[in-house]
């Protein structure tokens, strides 16, 4: 609020006058920028970590059984469902369209040139889009900004890990969880410049734009609460209902709880030892079943972000004119899906998240900084979706496998 009342206030005021140009030139725009860049300097890191680990976990499925097939099968339809709920509203209703054509403009020039999607020499789609995705090699695509590429390399080192014997592979374990680690405070540290950071972003933006840009920010946020919330209590309560044997007004009266915990903290991992209490004493789902539901969900069942990420792709493509045909909209819903799968459970953890989505479709990585200033509110309402669509999966496995008690606790 400070940054963008800030912002228009000044552009009132002072309009293009030298003092303003100088001030967002060299002050404001700069270190909203070094901002920027303290996130993405850890975004390869993040992906390879959190993605290796994340699929190297679901490699317990051999042992756990029709628990662990159920829980991945659900997350991943689920969090599907989302992405597509929130891409056809994006469509729909065209927030990011509403700019105006030379605002539009003074914004491309505003950022960096974003690179062009990487291109195959051969004319066939399918095998265009295998060529992106899958690296010949995969620190060259890195360096090159193929992020997709990267993060397949990185699903495929899970892969590898999890169909590993457990005693060769615990000390590549070790060392990943310890970079993750790593990563997660270097995270944090990044996040405690957010509000100054975001605060100089929103003044650059509306000190040279003025209010043409706080429309479409509004018509985003408006699709990005609607999809939540219509995820939130349409699709969970059939899910519930049909899947999980329970009322949806007996769920949502017990996990209200939860739900607040999670707004507040806007962290899947803080939420976490509330939700298993809550899971366990208030919806009787059995311990071994909740912990391991709950867990895996806390990092890999993450309804509420992707569909934030799909929605946010989208917007950012109509803000910058990028016209995305139903194939590549088709590679934003699968990259969405398996972002959720890596994305850390804490404050602001999709962001890093979104960036090799954004340069994959031709967006720079800064574009992300437009969105920031309404990211807060956001973060804490997908965080509501995530951790409520963790305690579904739990209640569905817990039903389908006989063990819900027959009346709630």
């Amino acid at each position: 609020m400070v940054g963008a009342v800030g912002g228009v206030v000044c552009r009132l005021l002072f309009g293009d006058s030298p003092l303003l140009v100088d001030f967002t030139a060299y002050v404001s725009e700069p270190f909203g920028r070094l901002f920027l860049r303290l996130i993405f300097m850890i975004v390869l890191p993040l992906l390879f970590t959190a993605l290796a680990l994340g699929v190297a976990g679901l490699g317990d499925l051999g042992t756990l059984g029709r628990i662990g097939k159920k829980t991945f099968l659900y997350s991943l339809t689920v969090t599907s469902v989302s992405v597509v709920l929130g891409l056809s509203l994006v469509n729909f209703f065209q927030p990011g369209a509403s700019l105006d054509a030379e605002t539009r403009t003074l914004l491309q020039q505003s950022m960096p040139a974003p690179a062009p999607p990487p291109t195959s020499a051969t004319e066939n789609p399918v095998l265009r889009i295998l060529y992106v995705i899958v690296p010949d090699n995969p620190f060259r695509a890195a360096a090159q900004g193929e992020m997709l590429a990267f993060m397949f390399f990185s699903l495929m080192v899970g892969i590898g890990i999890a169909i590993s014997p457990t005693e060769k592979v615990a000390p590549l374990v070790r060392v990943l969880e310890g970079l993750y680690e790593v990563v997660m405070r270097l995270i944090e540290l990044a996040m405690r410049l957010a509000p100054y950071g975001v605060a100089a972003l929103l003044f650059t933006l509306t000190a040279r734009f003025g209010l043409a840009v706080l429309t479409p920010l509004l018509g985003y946020m408006g699709v990005v609460l609607a999809g939540l919330g219509i995820h939130l209590f349409v699709t969970y309560s059939l899910l519930v209902r049909y899947l999980g044997g329970l009322s949806p007004r007996v769920f949502f009266r017990a996990v209200t709880e939860v739900m607040a915990t999670a707004f507040s903290t806007s962290s899947s991992n803080a939420t976490l030892p509330t939700a298993l209490r809550v899971t366990q004493e208030k919806l009787g789902v059995p311990r071994d079943i909740a912990s391991f539901v709950l867990t895996l969900g806390s990092t890999a069942n993450q309804n509420g972000t992707a569909l934030f990420e799909g929605v946010t792709i989208l917007v950012l493509a109509q803000f910058y004119g990028v016209d995305l045909t139903f194939g590549a909209q088709v590679v934003v819903v699968v990259f969405s899906v398996l972002a959720g799968i890596g994305t850390a459970g804490v404050p602001g953890g999709s962001l890093p998240m979104m960036v090799p989505l954004l340069q994959s479709i031709g967006i720079p990585g800064e574009g992300i900084g437009i969105i920031l200033g309404v990211d807060r509110i956001l973060d804490m309402s997908r965080t509501v979706l995530n951790v409520t669509g963790d305690i579904t999966a739990a209640v569905y496995v817990a039903h389908s496998e006989g063990r819900m008690p027959k009346t709630i606790p």
